[in-house]
């Protein structure tokens, strides 16, 4: 601790006050004296202030009470914090429970009991109860009918008849050959304790050593790293029209395809789901379902174009995916709204690929207008193909959008009991499918060409970046879940761009290096 004022409050010594003391570091038992002083302060800071309103003391107060709550359940996580001989006082606990009992249950009945019996029972239930009440791990396997359990629990159903398990025994002998500093004899409990969790355990720990190598592989980090050069090798293609750059950088993209494949189908497989359970997953199963779209348009044309989708899509929404994981667990257990395996096949699933393929209309109009603008490589032929891309592309956006929305509400009536209730998430979800038919009654109807095309399809990336990530901002419906209002600046960063590009969009074509005579 360095605030002095948090250091006054407790009444510790600082530098100048004891021998050998630095006025910073100080043990639990110097603090515990105060720890009913820290326990109202804090309470009283986080009841009238809000964090970002909090001064330096305050944060100091709040971070040490963390701090010390957390030392305090660890310490009481195998046995009560001021045992000393655990497997003598556990065994003398057992022996007290049957006098206790008939004591405690004749208390309540208002007949005559026994106080010594009854103030030992009550007093180890005490004990128990502020164990449980600090919620320390949970270090004792299934058990019979038992899930996981805390000690204190498992020792609190003692006496109700629950009988002392071997892994409660083997814990208090580890304790008291520790305290005993006898090394055989916790080896010992040690290695009856993992004979009888192995085997009750294999699958739960077959299942976390795979997990353990799916996150040493970095599978999504590696095709990251793979689709960042193959976009170069793209990129560089244009401009010296080098088929060999352009094949390699295919070749690049199937190899990182490959391992962003088998990292999805690795993940759905721990997960036993299908690919989106959440925000992270929904952005490298739209990077993947970007990635298969732009090696088609690849293989249809052969122009670097689809490559370039590919690489580039696969890298930004991985990029995505990787600073998502920083929010904790990626495989954390479903959310009520998503827990079915029939509509995560099918609604979600849908809605996403439609996600992706908005974004890879927009991601090509991008394209058409840095090409356009600040190179001279935008010929006619290619402008048309970039821009018969981008119909199609969101030809197929309409159709996936329309449909995954249409069974969103399918599954909305089954679990809530009504097909559609303008829920944020909901909206969002119907403006994109809108967007897209937008887009396409102006394009036969006549009233945008190439350049008009290319604007809405970015106008598209606007609206999918709100129904992915915006509604979730606005912490209401029944869809606000899996982000934080930290996105919101980058969200925000990325709308003001694509209304850049649009406005690059719009310049008139005289002021385009890729200038041509044709109608725009």
């Amino acid at each position: 601790m360095d605030n002095p004022d948090l250091i006054s409050l407790l009444k510790l010594p600082d530098k100048s006050e004891a021998l050998h003391q630095d006025g910073k570091h100080y043990s639990w038992n110097q603090i515990f004296p105060a720890m009913d002083v820290l326990d109202h302060e804090n309470d009283r800071i986080e009841t009238n202030s809000q964090p970002q309103d909090r001064t330096a003391y305050e944060n100091a107060v709040i971070k040490i009470h963390e701090r010390l709550a957390l030392y305090a359940a660890l310490k009481n996580t195998a046995q009560p914090a001021d045992a000393q001989d655990w497997p003598a006082e556990l065994a003398m606990y057992e022996k007290a429970i049957p006098d206790g009992v008939v004591a405690v249950k004749a208390q309540q009945a208002g007949q005559t009991y026994d106080h010594t019996n009854f103030d030992v029972m009550v007093g180890y239930i005490q004990d128990f109860q502020f164990m449980s009440s600090l919620e320390p791990p949970l270090i004792l396997p299934p058990s019979g009918t038992h899930d996981w359990r805390r000690m204190g629990d498992a020792l609190l159903d003692l006496p109700r008849g629950t009988p002392v398990d071997a892994a409660m025994s083997d814990y208090a002998m580890m304790a008291g050959a520790l305290a005993a500093n006898q090394p055989e004899e916790f080896n010992s409990a040690l290695k009856d304790y993992y004979s009888t969790l192995v085997p009750a355990q294999a699958k739960a720990l077959a299942k976390a050593r795979a997990e353990v190598f799916f996150n040493q592989m970095e599978p999504f980090y590696n095709a990251m790293v793979i689709y960042i050069l193959a976009g170069l090798l793209a990129i560089f293609s244009w401009f010296n029209w080098s088929e060999t750059l352009r094949r390699s950088a295919v070749w690049l993209i199937a190899l990182a395809f490959v391992i962003h494949t088998t990292g999805l189908i690795y993940r759905m497989v721990l997960e036993g789901r299908p690919p989106v359970t959440n925000l992270y997953s929904s952005a490298i199963f739209i990077g993947w379902g970007a990635v298969v779209l732009g090696i088609v348009l690849e293989k249809l044309h052969k122009n670097g174009i689809g490559a370039v989708v590919s690489s580039g899509m696969g890298f930004i929404t991985l990029i995505i995916a990787h600073n998502l994981a920083r929010e904790g667990d990626t495989m954390e257990m479903m959310r009520a709204v998503l827990d079915t395996n029939f509509w995560l096949a099918t609604h979600v699933v849908v809605v996403t690929l439609g996600y992706a393929s908005t974004y890879v209309a927009g991601f090509l109009a991008l394209i058409y207008i840095l090409r356009g603008v600040f190179t001279k490589t935008l010929d006619e032929p290619t402008g048309r193909s970039l821009a018969r891309m981008v119909y199609g592309i969101v030809c197929f956006a309409t159709l996936f959008s329309f449909v995954g929305t249409v069974l969103g509400g399918i599954w909305a009536d089954q679990s809530w009991g009504r097909f559609w209730g303008w829920d944020p998430k909901e909206n969002g979800a119907l403006i994109i499918v809108l967007w897209n038919a937008l887009i396409l009654h102006l394009r036969w109807g006549g009233i945008i060409r190439e350049r008009g095309l290319v604007c809405c399809a970015i106008g598209g990336n606007i609206v999918t970046a709100w129904s992915w990530f915006g509604v979730n901002m606005l912490g209401i419906g029944l869809h606000s879940y899996g982000f934080t209002d930290a996105a919101f600046k980058w969200l925000m960063l990325f709308v003001t761009s694509q209304i850049v590009f649009i406005a690059l969009g719009l310049l008139p074509a005289r002021m385009w290096k890729s200038f041509h005579s044709r109608p725009a």
